[in-house]
């Protein structure tokens, strides 16, 4: 098998996310090749797709959630995502046993105790009538068919183990955070379809094409589904096999093209919880053991990047109306002006200006980096 260098694997991911160059693909195509993007803060999204799409802009996205060719609901690893409206009625079944096992968890097991759980779902739905409805609504009238126990907690239950599309304002641009007002659908009525399962095969090639070359624990990190092992053997004569830095074996789409490991690798500034970031079990193709303790630093935290040379340099936050970057280690003079170039590119789209005097600090002095 051929062995590829990190610098291989890092310019394979960022040409299959479209952050090697930016595309003129349109966002549901781009959404449809990511497979789905992390939503659980709705903007982050919209961020996520101006760094890969040339000219993007936030009414395509709000259009496609308006439209229903792309929605939000839990999907990869039991979080919120946007997916395209026909992939979700293929991946939500197939990934079902993911949120099952996380309704399983003690914190709503504790709540649902002596509960049949089909009838907890059956009721829920029944509850919905089909229709979108507040989710402190669905929690209130749960409670009321439950004295006892917590109403939120019972209907957080009902949306892992239904699916369950929200309400498109809960996914468009708008305040910075989570939203507190969500409403819900059962799937069938919002999407007008019944959902159609997807086999586990389809669903690799799809990480693949997005995510390869890559080992099967990183497919089952991303999907949250285990034993895919078996699967991906079955698979062994359509797939390319290759070797990673450490001698693991890494599977690819056999018609899959590698970039030029020297190809330049533009800055990029990326959103929270990007998906360039969340696809691997291992992740140091684009972001070192050290650096990721930055980045995640536990209680679900993904925080925003930027990339230099193809991979994680620093992080970057939103203070009121401000963006602030933290450098890990000192840039170079070329990489502090591309830097600043495509911080000045984005900050009209997040309606923010940077603190110029605070960047220049930053990015130029090692005493101002914040470790």
């Amino acid at each position: 098998m051929t062995a590829l260098s990190s610098r291989a694997l890092n310019r394979a991911l960022l040409d299959r996310q479209f952050l090697l160059t930016r595309t003129d693909h349109t966002p549901l195509e781009v959404i449809g090749r990511l497979v789905a993007l992390q939503a659980q803060e709705p903007n982050w999204p919209y961020v996520g797709l101006w760094s890969r799409i040339h000219g993007f802009t936030h009414s395509q996205l709000t259009t496609l959630l308006q439209d229903r060719k792309v929605v939000r609901s839990g999907l990869l690893r039991s979080t919120q995502h946007l997916t395209a409206a026909d992939d979700f009625r293929r991946l939500r079944p197939l990934l079902q046993p993911v949120l099952d096992r996380t309704a399983r968890s003690a914190y709503f097991a504790r709540n649902s105790a002596g509960l049949d759980t089909a009838s907890l779902v059956a009721t829920g739905l029944e509850l919905l009538a089909g229709e979108a409805t507040p989710r402190k609504e669905l929690a209130r009238r749960l409670a009321e068919r439950h004295p006892g126990r917590d109403g939120r907690i019972l209907a957080g239950e009902v949306e892992l183990r239904a699916p369950l599309i929200h309400n498109p304002a809960t996914g468009t641009w708008g305040s910075w955070g989570t939203r507190s007002a969500v409403s819900v659908t059962p799937a069938e009525t919002w999407l007008g379809r019944p959902m159609s399962p997807a086999t586990a095969k389809h669903l690799i090639r799809r990480y693949l094409a997005a995510f390869g070359p890559a080992a099967t624990m990183d497919v089952q990190a991303w999907s949250g589904l285990t034993r895919l092992g078996e699967i991906v053997s079955d698979m062994r004569a359509e797939l390319r096999h290759y070797r990673d830095p450490d001698g693991r074996e890494l599977i690819d789409l056999a018609d899959a093209e590698l970039p030029d490991p020297d190809t330049p690798a533009p800055v990029r500034l990326l959103p929270a919880f990007d998906n360039a970031l969340l696809g691997h079990a291992d992740r140091t193709r684009i972001i070192s053991h050290e650096d990721r303790k930055r980045v995640m630093p536990g209680q679900a935290q993904v925080r925003p990047t930027f990339l230099v040379d193809g991979v994680v340099r620093g992080s970057w936050s939103l203070e009121g109306d401000t963006l602030r970057l933290t450098p890990f280690r000192p840039l170079s003079a070329i990489d502090r002006t591309a830097l600043e170039q495509e911080t000045e590119r984005l900050l009209p789209f997040v309606g923010g200006e940077t603190d110029r005097k605070a960047f220049r600090e930053a990015v130029s002095s090692t005493s101002a980096l914040r470790m």
